[in-house]
């Protein structure tokens, strides 16, 4: 074990070869395999298990029984040796597992920094969550879900492997997601359906009204447009030249290849 001016309580149990930085707290009852890493002012409060080739960065917080970097729940895991990268100043609740990816994809499951995983959050195998998102109490991530920055997503809610979620969405509580969120989309329902766009969190990353209102357009040539089909009008919109950073961020996440649809107006 490598440790420079650690706060370890006497009943946490540290393996050889873990990297622990300065400044850090490790609680009352917590382990530390042997190939984790803990960045400076890593606070582990008690009772917390991290496993695997787990890095966790700096000032990031982990409250008691979070399981953050053990095996994949995936049947055709052999054991490889597969990552965990949870980022800096992220805030990991109680009960959250953060599960080690796969060969059948990334290899790594990746959060990225300033992310709040409430109670009971489950983010599976070669998931990657962006910066600043929230996850309420209980969301369960699938495997291989890509959830985009500044995204918010409700307690109790399901995303399905596979599904991509753009930056500054917004999915409502208990939803079941099984279909890609456009940046900037609001959804919910039990079998989510679009709802409009996440007008609240645009207005508050101040996004001048006129910016707001082509992307407004930009939604209704996608989704309220019945003259042609839903393919042709993304090609449209693609076609569209605009330097509007909301129609870049949504022209981009429509030209990524996805297994999944879009999640659309009822």
């Amino acid at each position: 074990m490598q440790t420079t001016h650690a706060n370890i309580h006497p009943t946490a149990i540290i393996e050889d070869g873990a990297q622990i930085g300065q400044n850090v707290i490790i609680g009352p009852y917590c382990t530390v395999g042997n190939r984790v890493v803990l960045k400076n002012n890593v606070t582990l409060k008690s009772h917390v298990c991290v496993a695997g080739d787990t890095v966790i960065g700096e000032g990031t917080q982990v409250y008691p029984f979070a399981s953050l970097g053990q095996a994949p729940q995936d049947l055709k895991f052999g054991g490889e040796h597969s990552r965990t990268r949870i980022g800096k100043n992220c805030t990991i609740r109680e009960y959250v597992t953060i599960q080690a990816g796969t060969v059948g994809d990334r290899m790594e499951t990746t959060v990225h920094d300033n992310v709040l995983a409430m109670v009971g959050t489950h983010i599976a195998h070669d998931c990657v969550v962006g910066n600043h998102v929230v996850l309420a109490n209980y969301v369960n991530l699938a495997g291989h879900v890509h959830v985009g920055n500044h995204t918010v997503i409700g307690g109790m809610s399901a995303i399905q492997q596979f599904v991509r979620i753009g930056e500054h969405a917004m999915i409502g509580g208990m939803s079941g997601v099984d279909k890609n969120v456009i940046p900037y989309g609001l959804v919910m329902g039990e079998r989510a359906h679009l709802n409009g766009l996440n007008l609240i969190g645009i207005r508050r990353l101040g996004v001048p009204t006129a910016k707001t209102r082509v992307l407004m357009k930009a939604y209704d040539a996608l989704f309220k447009n019945k003259t042609q089909n839903f393919k042709s009008n993304i090609e449209n919109l693609q076609d569209s030249a605009d330097d509007n950073e909301l129609i870049v961020n949504l022209k981009k996440f429509l030209s990524l290849e996805s297994s999944r649809p879009y999640c659309t107006p009822k």
